[in-house]
C-alpha cells in the first residue's frame, strides 16, 4: 500500500513531545544558558555598544529596535539547533525513533512531536529574552505577549526545515553547511539588526522571499506599542514554509528508517 502524500500525525505525537521534555528537563539550566545567554550578549554589545553610534532608528532607540530581532532570530536559532543536531542525535545514533516504531506510534507522529518541541524549545528561549527586554524597559507595553504565538509559529517552522536537512544529513558536520548558507544570511538579511527598508531593493526582495524576515515585521509592531500591517501575508509566508517543510521532512524520513 502506498504511503499517503500528505502527513497524518495523531495525539499520539504528544508522549513523543512529552519525552523530549523530560529528557531536556534533566540539562535544563545548561540548555538555557546556551539558548539564553548568546542571545542576550547580542543584544547587550549591540544595543548598548553598536547603540551608542547608530542613535534612533525608525523613530526609537537602537536598543528597542534590536531588542525584537534578537527574538526573532533566538527563536530560529534554538528551533533549527533542536531539529538538527538533537533530532540527528536520536534518531541516527541513539536509534530512539525506530524503538518508537515498535510501539503503536507512527513515523508521521514521531516528526511532527520533534516540530512542535523544536517550536516549543524556540519560545522558551525568546519567552525568557522577553522577559529580560521587559525588565531593561524595552517593551512597549501589554501586546508584546501577542508575539508568542508568533514566535512559536516561527519555531515551528524553522525546526521544520530543519528536520528536512536531518533527513539528508550522514554526519554533524552536514549542519554547518545549512547554518552558513541559510541561518546567517536570514540572520543578517532581515531586519534583525538593520531597517529592512534601507537595505537595496533587490535585498529586500530577498529577504522578503524567506520566513525570518516576515517574523520579524509583526513582532517588532507589537514589542514598540503599534499594530503590524500586513499581516495575513506574513503569516501566509511562514505557515507555507512550516507547512511544505513538514511534509517533506516526513517523506525524506520516511524513506531514511522505512525501508
Amino acid at each position: 500500500m502506498r504511503r499517503p502524500l500528505l502527513p497524518r500525525p495523531s495525539l499520539r505525537f504528544v508522549p513523543v513531545w512529552r519525552r523530549n521534555l523530560r529528557v531536556w528537563r534533566k540539562l535544563m539550566m545548561p540548555s538555557l544558558l546556551g539558548n539564553f545567554g548568546e542571545p542576550v550578549l547580542y543584544l547587550l554589545a549591540f544595543g548598548y555598544g553598536f547603540g551608542r553610534l547608530v542613535g534612533e532608528l525608525d523613530g526609537m532607540s537602537y536598543m528597542v529596535f534590536i531588542a525584537s530581532g534578537i527574538i526573532c532570530s533566538s527563536a530560529m536559532f534554538t528551533a533549527s539547533f533542536e531539529g538538527m543536531y538533537s533530532a540527528y542525535t536520536r534518531m541516527a545514533e541513539q536509534n530512539t525513533w525506530l524503538a518508537m516504531l515498535g510501539t503503536p506510534l507512527t513515523l508521521d507522529d514521531i516528526v511532527f512531536a520533534e516540530a512542535v518541541w523544536a517550536a516549543s524549545k524556540g519560545l522558551i528561549s525568546a519567552a525568557a529574552i522577553l522577559v529580560v527586554a521587559s525588565a531593561l524597559g524595552l517593551v512597549a507595553d501589554g501586546r508584546a505577549l501577542l508575539a508568542l504565538p508568533v514566535v512559536f509559529l516561527a519555531a515551528f517552522t524553522f525546526g521544520s526545515l530543519a528536520l528536512v536537512i536531518t533527513a539528508v544529513a550522514r554526519s554533524y558536520d552536514f549542519f554547518l553547511y545549512y547554518f552558513t548558507l541559510a541561518v546567517t544570511p536570514m540572520l543578517l538579511l532581515s531586519g534583525v539588526f538593520f531597517p529592512l527598508q534601507e537595505m537595496p531593493e533587490w535585498v529586500q526582495g530577498l529577504a522578503l522571499a524567506l520566513p525570518l524576515a516576515h517574523v520579524v515585521e509583526i513582532v517588532r509592531p507589537l514589542m514598540t506599542g503599534s499594530w503590524p500591517t500586513g499581516v495575513g501575508l506574513h503569516l501566509a509566508v511562514i505557515v507555507s514554509y512550516g507547512a511544505v517543510a513538514l511534509v517533506l521532512a516526513t517523506a525524506l524520513i520516511h524513506r531514511r528508517l522505512i525501508r
